[in-house]
């Protein structure tokens, strides 16, 4: 089965690169499945497309575009994208997601933001009837506030545990911590945990991606799928 996903996250990283088109700014995503549609955006690019620049959503995604040669440009820069591209840790049927496994929820939600078309690329096993029912939400949460915030997640009836890596706390990109919340029997109601989490004083951001996706390409045993 493993195998099987590496080669569904091969297939939808290729698909998704054939949508960048010739002088677009797009940004490129963070994950094991946005890591296939990088290299495949660097291998259309050696066969001759010119884009104007990428912006990347982390460290991670910078680096490995970078080697491959790919050009990196800034939201500084271009503010707005022709296209952004990125997995998802798990889709409902209304293609919202919950994003962060890797820890850049807080770049990638607003590389999504910014872009006037946001593709999400994922193996089948990611599609869900609800939302948490497998995979942990993930909210930045500034370290002063870490314990408050806890506190506050917990009330909301989530389980939650501080993200850890390597033995010890796991730090963003943007220097701030996760962390992952629970919830028995999944999401129930996701745009009212939006609004109680935004709420709590000291959270950054969090994986909760909600009507952000206009199209998902999704491989499995039953070939490429794109939705809607």
């Amino acid at each position: 089965m493993a195998n099987n996903t590496e080669a569904y996250k091969q297939q939808v990283g290729s698909a998704a690169a054939d949508l960048v088109e010739e002088g677009m700014v797009i940004g490129l995503g963070t994950g094991t499945t946005a890591a296939f549609l990088v290299r495949a955006l660097a291998e259309r690019l050696r066969n001759g497309l010119h884009i104007v620049g990428a912006v990347p959503t982390s460290r991670e995604t910078a680096q490995l575009a970078a080697s491959l040669g790919i050009p990196l440009v800034s939201l500084e820069t271009h503010p707005e994208l022709d296209l952004a591209i990125d997995g998802a840790d798990e889709i409902d049927h209304q293609l919202n997601l919950i994003k962060g496994g890797g820890g850049a929820l807080l770049r990638e939600k607003v590389v999504a933001s910014a872009a006037r078309h946001f593709v999400v690329i994922s193996d089948s096993s990611k599609l869900v009837s609800r939302l948490g029912m497998s995979f942990a939400l993930p909210v930045e949460v500034v370290p002063f506030a870490l314990s408050p915030v806890r506190r506050h997640l917990e009330a909301l009836g989530a389980s939650v545990q501080p993200r850890m890596r390597d033995g010890r706390i796991f730090v963003t990109d943007n220097q701030n911590n996760i962390l992952d919340c629970l919830f028995a029997g999944g999401i129930t109601d996701p745009p009212g945990l939006q609004t109680q989490i935004r709420a709590i004083v000291g959270v950054v951001e969090h994986g909760l991606f909600l009507h952000m996706t206009q199209q998902a390409l999704v491989a499995g045993p039953n070939g490429l799928i794109t939705l809607p």
